[in-house]
């Protein structure tokens, strides 16, 4: 699958004419009573919607999640977003040569690389607490953590985006660091680290990625704080150090509307919380501009309060 096919580079008004991947399928009934199937597509380059009008019992049987389908549709604009106006759909076939690994977006940068920009960190760490605890925790989840996704949806959600956003926040960080000296690096690094962890748990994994029964009653946060103590009392470490990781973890949504069940109350969990906005949302941000043409607005954008931001004509190039 060629990547200037894939449907991050089709706007309102042009035709699709590839494969896909179904990542979600949703049943519904219309105004007629006759029942239809809202599937959500997504290739490496973005997603988008169809409605699947009139389905039979065998259309449910055959687009199922995780099956690829080969598609021909119109975009146009519903409400705001693009959708899909299905003209013709069949399942993928063997002799298609196409594979699901070809359809699922991936972290700009390669997991290796991830891992060693992780370890350099933790190398820099002088607290041997800390450092002790951080390293069993990657030891740990170490397979995980190089391809899950950070979220279902929204930011980072796309294989090994859980890694890209960490990595990404050290590289704030570790500026920061720089302009304050006075910050615990240990801490402020630790936290960054084992914020979202926790996401292993809570996502059922990179392919139609939903929330886990632990996911939707526990949910990351609450895991990991268990999970903080637990791996400490397996390496026998007890001080003030553990409270402060726990209390990272905790408060890094900010406010208890977004999750936190304690705002930041120490330096490094409010930064933790700034530095987790600022990659977050500038992933989110980023990624719909790039599917937005110059001197057009994007879509809105739930996770930035609904707002649709513009993008400039004029190219601004930095020397760097």
């Amino acid at each position: 699958m060629q990547k200037e096919k894939g449907i991050g580079k089709h706007g309102i008004g042009d035709t699709f004419d590839g494969f896909m991947l179904i990542k979600e399928v949703k049943k519904g009934t219309a105004s007629n009573g006759k029942p239809f199937l809202t599937l959500f597509f997504v290739d490496s380059t973005g997603e988008i919607d169809a409605k699947l009008w009139d389905a039979s019992k065998e259309d449910e049987e055959i687009f199922m999640e995780e099956k690829v389908v080969k598609l021909v549709g119109d975009i146009h604009e519903f409400r705001g977003k693009p959708q899909m106006r299905i003209k013709s759909i069949r399942p993928a076939q063997v002799t298609d040569g196409v594979r699901i690994s070809d359809f699922l977006e991936k972290a700009p940068v390669d997991k290796d690389l991830l891992q060693e920009n992780m370890m350099e960190a933790i190398f820099e760490m002088k607290n041997p607490n800390i450092q002790r605890i951080v390293r069993a925790f990657i030891k740990k989840y170490n397979e995980d953590l190089f391809i899950y996704p950070a979220a279902s949806k929204n930011h980072h959600a796309y294989v090994s985006g859980l890694a890209y956003h960490i990595v990404s926040m050290l590289k704030i960080g570790r500026q920061l660091c720089e302009i304050y000296p006075e910050i615990n690096k240990d801490l402020l690094y630790a936290g960054i680290i084992l914020h979202d962890i926790g996401k292993v748990h809570e996502l059922s994994g990179v392919v139609s990625t939903s929330y886990t029964l632990e996911g939707k009653l526990l949910g990351h946060i609450s895991l990991m704080v268990t999970e903080i103590k637990e791996v400490a009392e397996e390496l026998k470490i007890d001080g003030e150090e553990i409270i402060i990781l726990q209390h990272l973890v905790l408060s890094h949504h900010g406010k208890a509307e977004w999750g936190s069940a304690k705002p930041p109350l120490v330096r490094e969990a409010e930064i933790l919380h700034l530095i987790d906005l600022i990659d977050a949302k500038l992933n989110m941000l980023n990624r719909a501009l790039d599917k937005t043409k110059p001197g057009e607005f994007t879509e809105r954008l739930f996770a930035m309060d609904h707002r649709a931001f513009y993008k400039p004509v004029f190219e601004e190039h930095i020397q760097k």
